[in-house]
């Protein structure tokens, strides 16, 4: 071979050792620097569908879609996961804004119950849970979600192998507020730079970014991408 076809087939070599190589190593994405994963709740842990408990409460499909808009979709269902409300206040003003007592009387009972049915662990999510752990990560929730946070926590895929859980109404604070950021630093006293953020929505994402956490946006749902994005 003349010296340019050596060169060439060295190259091609090498190109062929890396990706052999290649295939035998995790790939991470993350940085190496990154210790801490922070995980939203809802679509990223757990899976949430707030039309069952209206269906286990017997409403009919048009009575259910009043009551995912009325109760889920609501200015209160916010105020709630902002702490800045009570529930009783909460369902007091959804009420009446029902046109029936039938209606008044299935959204006091959904938002009773909701988190019995609305809520399942998301397929795959505690083992992602396990594995980080097994690699060392400290891992928190921090979550947009209301006092009732307490009641279903131990639901949430792999939560005893987790650090604690910023919730926004605990701290009357929410995603993408700057502030609730920078309270989960302070609260389990860990640096942005070295924390990863998982949510599914694209927005706190980049509150988070701004604050100096990087992130990634679970907004497809697909374990296994994610699992390829964090390198397990």
């Amino acid at each position: 071979k003349n010296y340019k076809e050596k060169i060439s087939s060295g190259k091609h070599f090498h190109n062929v050792l890396c990706l052999s190589e290649a295939k035998g190593m995790d790939i991470k994405m993350i940085g190496s620097n990154i210790k801490n994963i922070v995980f939203d709740m809802g679509r990223v842990l757990l899976d949430y569908d707030p039309a069952l408990v209206a269906r286990h409460a017997g409403a009919s499909e048009e009575e259910t879609a009043l009551i995912k808009k009325y109760l889920f979709g609501s200015e209160e269902w916010l105020l709630l996961d902002k702490g800045t409300i009570t529930e009783e206040e909460a369902i007091r003003r959804i009420q009446d804004r029902l046109p029936n007592e039938r209606l008044r009387k299935l959204a006091k009972e959904c938002l009773d119950c909701w988190h019995e049915y609305n809520i399942s662990p998301k397929p795959g999510m505690e083992k992602v849970v396990r594995d980080l752990k097994a690699k060392g990560y400290r891992m928190y929730v921090c979550s947009n979600a209301s006092l009732r946070f307490r009641v279903f926590q131990n639901e949430i895929p792999g939560f005893s192998l987790m650090e604690g859980a910023l919730v926004s109404a605990e701290e009357k604070l929410l995603k993408p507020d700057p502030a609730i950021y920078r309270r989960l630093f302070e609260k389990f006293d860990i640096r942005p730079e070295e924390s990863f953020f998982i949510d599914d929505i694209q927005e706190n994402i980049d509150g988070a970014k701004a604050c100096g956490m990087d992130g990634y946006c679970f907004a497809d749902g697909d374990v296994e991408k994610l699992r390829e994005e964090l390198g397990i």
